[in-house]
C-alpha cells in the first residue's frame, strides 16, 4: 500500500518537471498568440481575434444573401407596346422556396439528433396576377404595383436520425404550403419630354 504523501510527491515532482521542460524548450505558444493578437488588434482597431463557430457565419451569411435577392422590391421601368409586362414573369426560385420555409433542420448536432428533408419536390401555383392603377410612391414617383403571388407546395421525406444513446431513425412523407410575394412597380409612361424651354 502506497502512502499518501507518496502520491502528492510524484504529481508535483511531475508538474515540475512539465513545467521546466516546457519553458526551457522554446515553445511560447500560448504568449505569443496573445501578443500577436493584440498586436494584430492595435493595428485593425478592433478586439483581438476571436473564434466564431460556422454556424453563426453562415446565418450571417444567409441573412445578407437573402436581403440582397428577395427582400427588396424592384422598381421597373415602362414599357410599352408589344413587349408590356402583362403578367408576372418570374416565379418563385427553388432557393427562395427553401429559404421561405421553417427552418427545423438547423440546430442539430451530428449523430446525436439530425433532421434532414429528402426527395423534394416543389410545386408553383400563381394565385394573384393583378395591376393596380398610377399613384404617387414616396422616393419612387408615380409607379403602378404590380401584384404576383404564388402558392409554393413542397413535398418532402422528413428524416429524424439519432445515433446515441438510443439509435433510431424515423422517415415521414411531409407536405408544407408557403406562400411567396413578388410584387414590384412599375413606372408609369409620362407624355414625351422634349426638353427645356
Amino acid at each position: 500500500m502506497k502512502k499518501p504523501g507518496s502520491l502528492l510527491k510524484r504529481v508535483s515532482l511531475l508538474m515540475g518537471i512539465g513545467l521546466l521542460t516546457a519553458s526551457n524548450s522554446g515553445c511560447v505558444l500560448l504568449g505569443d498568440f496573445l501578443k500577436m493578437a493584440f498586436i494584430g488588434s492595435a493595428f485593425f482597431g478592433t478586439t483581438p481575434a476571436i473564434p466564431v463557430s460556422p454556424y453563426y457565419s453562415e446565418l450571417i451569411e444567409d441573412t445578407y444573401k437573402k436581403e440582397e435577392r428577395y427582400d427588396k422590391v424592384p422598381i421597373l421601368d415602362p414599357v410599352e407596346g408589344e413587349h408590356a409586362p402583362l403578367f408576372c414573369q418570374d416565379p418563385p426560385s427553388p432557393d427562395e422556396v427553401m429559404m421561405a420555409m421553417p427552418n427545423e433542420t438547423s440546430g442539430g448536432w451530428s449523430f446525436l439528433a439530425e433532421t434532414n428533408r429528402n426527395n423534394v419536390r416543389i410545386v408553383v401555383e400563381p394565385i394573384v396576377d393583378r395591376m393596380d392603377d398610377c399613384r404617387f410612391y414616396p422616393m419612387v414617383g408615380p409607379a403602378r404595383l404590380h401584384h404576383c403571388h404564388y402558392k409554393c407546395t413542397v413535398y418532402y421525406d422528413k428524416v429524424i436520425r439519432s445515433d446515441w444513446p438510443v439509435p433510431f431513425h424515423h422517415k415521414d412523407e411531409s407536405i408544407q404550403v408557403v406562400y411567396i410575394d413578388h410584387d414590384h412597380l412599375i413606372r408609369c409612361a409620362g407624355p414625351q419630354s422634349t426638353g427645356f424651354q
